[in-house]
């Protein structure tokens, strides 16, 4: 079972890290500011795109559509049993008013199902504590 705020409706344009940086530094390069949006060639639902990740990797679940508030406090009580914090609920709030999806041409060119196609066998094998990683970048991805 995997638990999705409220309907899973929600839209989102992820971005891989590398395209996210080449992207950096190309603006970076150019004289001026302009705002652009950073966003990966593919457009998912968030209901969509749990199952699509869990079909990639092998790992399909039943979704349960959460009440936002439910499965925040879940994720809470997670986030303290692994010393860590999973989830704010401003990341709630901006993930189910769709503040992570714009309709504008990509960006980036790596698709994230080409992706997790590639890395499946990895994903979801080891746990990366999100605290750890600010405090010591080296020894918290060993």
């Amino acid at each position: 079972m995997f638990p999705i705020f409220g309907d899973g409706r929600y839209r989102m344009r992820p971005i891989h890290v590398d395209d996210l940086a080449r992207l950096a530094v190309e603006q970076g390069a150019e004289p001026g500011s302009r705002v652009i949006d950073a966003v990966g060639p593919e457009s998912f639902a968030y209901r969509e795109l749990v199952r699509t990740i869990g079909r990639l990797i092998g790992w399909r679940r039943l979704l349960v559509g959460v009440p936002p508030g439910i499965g925040y406090l879940g994720a809470a009580g997670l986030g303290r049993m692994m010393g860590d914090v999973m989830l704010t609920r401003d990341e709630v709030r901006g993930l189910m008013t769709d503040l992570l999806y714009v309709d504008s041409p990509a960006t980036g060119e790596t698709g994230l199902t080409d992706w997790i196609s590639e890395h499946a066998d990895q994903l979801g094998r080891r746990y990366a504590s999100e605290l750890a990683r600010r405090k010591d970048r080296e020894r918290a991805y060993s």
